[in-house]
């Protein structure tokens, strides 16, 4: 019997008939997910005894209280069947997952694992290589920066949204910590008690210590971990790594910058890998870009996806550090780390690299 066959309400013989192909039906289920389908068929909202059940109202009074009880009685035995099953079918999975998960503790064993390199630190390397290759250096930070180095030299504004606490984890001061009455100014934001620290959100600071270090020409790609208030899910992390690139010297150009993004492309993605650059907008660069990567995967996808941000080192921030704009430009670009650790190995879900699992990381282990 079929899911959209009917049944007359007051035909006993039917809805007997009904109520026995559902339990038959229901013992027959050799899992959870065909007991699964098996109760959408026989007592779903488009089962034979819930159509049963919804014609008795067109029935006369004098049919309708036998009827109710001729199929309320019919439809609680294929409960009752269903539920019995379940239990039953819930036991076998979770003794063949004993079963099969089962290990023998007492066995002796002379083989020890040796390790290996997380795969972010794995791939964090691999991109160094890239640029240490052409000659770039690797400069790295404190992880608490001062907030003028996190946002006031790369001119954000004061007022900028990426200041509020919903984005930027700020380090309170102790003496201040709790000094502010709810509503008044310093209320809620530790950045306002006179701390001045952060946790940083990217790794620009580094690139400023760089220009503020340094003399041009300066080519650094720094690495590194960076922190914001976002919840944990497939696609972020409130605790993430991200790797900047900055390029100061004289004469340098947007192709520059897009010939070390393609470079990196294709390094990270293989030979077919390109990008494409997107007008958008950031406080520290102008022009700024959005910057796309194009790769084909083993299924022939993904196409264009974004990687992250670009653009020419915007003068106030040259200024900030002691440059001079008329006589240096400079690029910058920036991208997570685990965003490409996703591209490039097809990572469907990024808590994955963060979990601590071995059987992940086991198979980055004889990545070279």
């Amino acid at each position: 019997m079929t899911s959209s066959a009917p049944v007359d309400p007051t035909d006993e013989a039917a809805v007997e008939a009904a109520a026995a192909a559902a339990v038959a039906a229901i013992e027959g289920a050799a899992s959870l997910d065909a007991l699964a389908a098996v109760r959408r068929d026989h007592a779903g909202d488009r089962s034979p005894l819930a159509l049963a059940n919804r014609a008795i109202a067109g029935l006369d009074p004098h049919d309708k209280a036998a009827a109710g009880r001729r199929v309320g009685g019919a439809r609680a035995r294929v409960a009752a069947a269903a539920t019995e099953r379940e239990e039953v079918l819930r036991a076998e999975r979770d003794q063949a997952v004993l079963a099969t998960e089962r290990i023998d503790v007492t066995l002796p064993t002379d083989r020890y694992p040796t390790g290996g390199r997380h795969p972010i630190r794995a791939i964090t390397d691999r991109i160094c290589d890239v640029f240490t290759a052409m000659g770039w250096g690797v400069a790295e930070g404190p992880e608490v920066e001062a907030e003028w180095l996190n946002f006031d030299a790369l001119n954000f504004p004061p007022d900028h949204p990426a200041r509020e606490m919903q984005d930027t984890l700020y380090v309170a001061s102790r003496a201040n910590e709790y000094d502010a009455a709810p509503g008044e100014a310093g209320s809620g934001s530790p950045a306002r008690t006179g701390s001045g620290l952060v946790l940083r959100t990217h790794t620009s600071p580094v690139q400023i210590r760089a220009m503020l270090e340094r003399t041009p020409p300066i080519y650094v790609i720094c690495p590194g971990r960076v922190f914001r208030d976002d919840a944990l899910d497939a696609t972020h992390t409130p605790v993430f790594h991200q790797v900047e690139g900055l390029a100061v010297d004289r004469g340098l150009t947007m192709e520059h910058l897009k010939g070390t993004l393609d470079h990196l492309a294709r390094a990270m993605f293989g030979p077919d890998s390109k990008t494409r650059l997107r007008p958008s907008f950031f406080p520290f660069t102008e022009p700024s870009a959005e910057m796309d990567v194009y790769f084909p995967d083993k299924k022939g996808g993904p196409g264009w996806v974004e990687w992250g941000g670009c653009g020419m080192v915007d003068p106030n921030v040259l200024t900030a550090c002691g440059l001079d704009p008329a006589e240096y430009t400079g690029f910058a670009f920036g991208m997570g780390i685990e965003r490409t650790l996703q591209f490039r190995h097809s990572v469907p879900d990024m808590r994955d690299m963060i979990e601590g699992d071995v059987r992940f990381t086991a198979a980055f282990s004889s990545e070279i």
